[in-house]
């Protein structure tokens, strides 16, 4: 990923660096939180940097998990200016949206704390960054297998999956979640259930299986989904749209 990064920006054919920072100039640069929040990838930032200038001294000052106030020195670099400047974008572009995912994560923690049910993600990603936001189930959709009897196809699947592979089935109705839940689904995810349906589900599946809730849900929603008892919720929001945290670099020539 980085190196595709790297080649997208086009790094090593940047006119401006090479005319203004000759090769012999130095510099010292310090990655900055601009904003409030969790802090995430550290680590492939500073990946950038050995990748694009392996001459580079770094020094993370925090680490991924890290909670961020504005004015935060969160890493420092120094060596080749040119190299600092070429990686910058790229660091940085890993590091806010990483750091935003995070922060936006934390606050739906927050917003469902001293219940039972626990945050995911979807798989609703950037192309290309799916190994950096999200980790993923096998996942089967009821509406799209219903000619052939979703009972059938969980079995089917449970049948040929490896031991270590969860299914997981997506239902909008009870019917569904009934069927899912006798053919042995290991997980069943309620779809765009009204909070009601959601608690009626959870009245026959209880623990017999993990039940996923998903569709539609946000701040103003989230806490009365919790209050269903289900197992996950997740919001697609985390990966699909979320804000990046502002990191700037401040750069100083030695």
């Amino acid at each position: 990923m980085i190196d595709a990064a790297i080649a997208e920006d086009q790094t090593f054919n940047d006119p401006t660096t090479a005319a203004l920072v000759p090769p012999q100039i130095r510099g010292v640069g310090i990655l900055r939180a601009k904003a409030a929040g969790v802090l995430a990838g550290v680590e492939v930032g500073m990946a950038v940097f050995r990748r694009v200038e392996p001459e580079l001294e770094l020094d993370a000052l925090m680490a991924d998990g890290a909670t961020l106030a504005p004015g935060d020195d969160i890493a420092r670099v120094a060596g080749p200016a040119g190299g600092i400047l070429r990686a910058e974008r790229i660091a940085l572009n890993f590091m806010q949206r990483m750091s935003g995912i995070a922060s936006l994560t934390n606050r739906y923690v927050r917003a469902i704390e001293g219940s039972r049910s626990r945050i995911v993600d979807t798989r609703k990603t950037a192309p290309g960054h799916r190994y950096l936001d999200k980790y993923s189930d096998n996942h089967i959709e009821a509406n799209r297998f219903r000619e052939m009897g979703l009972r059938q196809v969980i079995e089917l699947a449970l049948e040929r999956a490896s031991h270590t592979i969860r299914v997981e089935v997506e239902v909008e109705t009870l019917e569904d979640a009934q069927e899912a839940l006798d053919a042995g689904a290991h997980i069943i995810m309620l779809d765009n259930m009204p909070v009601e349906m959601m608690r009626e589900a959870m009245g026959f599946i209880g623990d017999q299986a993990v039940v996923e809730a998903s569709g539609g849900i946000n701040f103003n929603t989230v806490r009365d989904v919790a209050s269903t008892g289900v197992h996950l919720i997740s919001i697609g929001e985390l990966t699909h749209s979320p804000p990046a945290l502002d990191i700037s670099l401040d750069l100083e020539f030695e």
